[in-house]
């Protein structure tokens, strides 16, 4: 079965994400005493590197087609190296400078791996119609979510069973475990033959109206990058729930992986854009109420988590499938076009990084300690409200797409 293996990879690739993107703040600040100003700069700093990295990765992947499986190993393992490595780090006077070095081994693989899998997506899916790419889109995003859920509760589940260091130490070496696994059982998802089209250009891009959507993809990144590099520290001091951060990120991602085969299923008959449009208030709802809770406010912000989280799943599976689709539409090669998607989204989580961490540090801020109203006001802002006005903006956005038919 090609679906599984493809649900796989992607379970692979999420359950590395999810470490860069969420645990790594609290990490890189507990353990390794690097500041979150200080992280937000290094955060920003290799999203540069990807800004030339991330293109040329999806080149060089249209380039040689026939080294796909080639390409797949070396993702699986430059995780299998790096994930260990970076929660093996210890504080000290080259802790910055190591952390960067891992962190360049780590986002590269990470994109090579992304870049592949989503650029890969008419040679991946049964046939490159939208709605067999909307179908492989289905479970490639169950796969992420499924990968997510496994990195949210390891290091908890890990420390509870005895592992030193809030479980990270062993976590890095159960994410190395699962690259090398993966990177055996999905050898044969790569012998399939390549689906090449022509040439990338912005032209052709822009006719295609994928540059659009890659707009709307940078603009709606915002708002989860920003939960997402804050939601440790919002749980933690904010609302006050000491030890509830992994289950309810296990259930805004539970969430999020229900409601993937209910957007599958209603893109088919209504339209990804229609689709999309019914969706996005329901995470506009959830950023405002967030603003508005109190300290142990857990009941509240446990149905918020499950209404951002089934919003979530519509993000994931409608905005890359409906990007697929126009460059197969347009016969344009895909890996190049989605070496520009996976900077542009990394870039959306480097400026949360870099516009949040700074501001609340400047704000006295500090996590896991005692904080002042005005610090934790500051936190609930970057957390709920800032995200609230860019998912405003980015449904804005999506109203002036135009209208696809259903595809069924």
């Amino acid at each position: 079965m090609l679906y599984p293996r493809v649900s796989l990879y992607a379970m692979m690739l999420a359950s590395a994400g999810i470490p860069l993107y969420i645990h790594l703040p609290l990490f890189a600040s507990v353990n390794l005493g690097i500041g979150l100003a200080a992280l937000g700069g290094i955060l920003l700093a290799i999203r540069l590197f990807d800004l030339v990295q991330d293109p040329l990765i999806g080149w060089a992947i249209d380039r040689w087609p026939q080294a796909q499986r080639l390409f797949a190993l070396a993702a699986a393992g430059g995780l299998a190296i790096g994930f260990p490595l970076l929660f093996s780090l210890s504080g000290g006077p080259l802790a910055a400078f190591k952390l960067v070095l891992v962190l360049l081994l780590l986002f590269s693989a990470y994109s090579l791996g992304m870049i592949l899998l989503y650029g890969r997506s008419a040679t991946l899916a049964e046939q490159p119609a939208p709605g067999a790419l909307l179908t492989l889109a289905a479970f490639r995003e169950a796969g992420m979510l499924g990968g997510v859920i496994l990195a949210a509760i390891a290091p908890a589940a890990l420390a509870a069973l005895g592992a030193a260091g809030q479980g990270y130490g062993a976590f890095g070496l159960v994410l190395g475990g699962l690259a090398l696994f993966t990177a055996a059982a999905t050898l044969r998802l790569w012998q399939r033959p390549a689906v090449t089209g022509r040439p990338l250009s912005l032209t052709a891009l822009a006719q295609a109206g994928a540059l659009r959507l890659l707009a709307l993809a940078v603009l709606n990144s915002l708002p989860v990058a920003l939960t997402s590099t804050l939601f440790l520290f919002f749980v933690e001091d904010r609302l006050q729930l000491p030890g509830r951060a992994g289950p309810l990120l296990v259930l805004f991602f539970v969430s999020a992986g229900l409601s993937v085969p209910l957007w599958a299923w209603l893109s088919q008959r209504i339209g990804p854009k229609q689709t999309l449009l019914t969706a996005m208030p329901l995470a506009i709802v959830a950023f405002a109420g967030a603003a508005a809770l109190g300290p142990c406010s857990l009941t509240g912000f446990a149905v918020i988590c499950a209404a951002s989280g089934a919003a979530l799943g519509a993000d994931m599976v409608l905005l890359p499938a409906m990007f697929s689709i126009a460059l197969t539409r347009a016969g344009l090669n895909a890996s190049a076009a989605f070496g520009i998607w996976s900077f542009a989204g990394k870039l959306a989580l480097a400026l949360a990084a870099a516009l949040a961490l700074p501001l609340l540090e400047q704000q006295g801020y500090q996590p896991g300690k005692e904080n002042s109203q005005h610090a934790l006001h500051a936190l609930s802002l970057s957390y709920a409200v800032l995200p609230c006005v860019f998912k405003t903006a980015a449904f804005a956005f999506a109203l002036t797409l135009p209208s696809e038919r259903a595809t069924q």
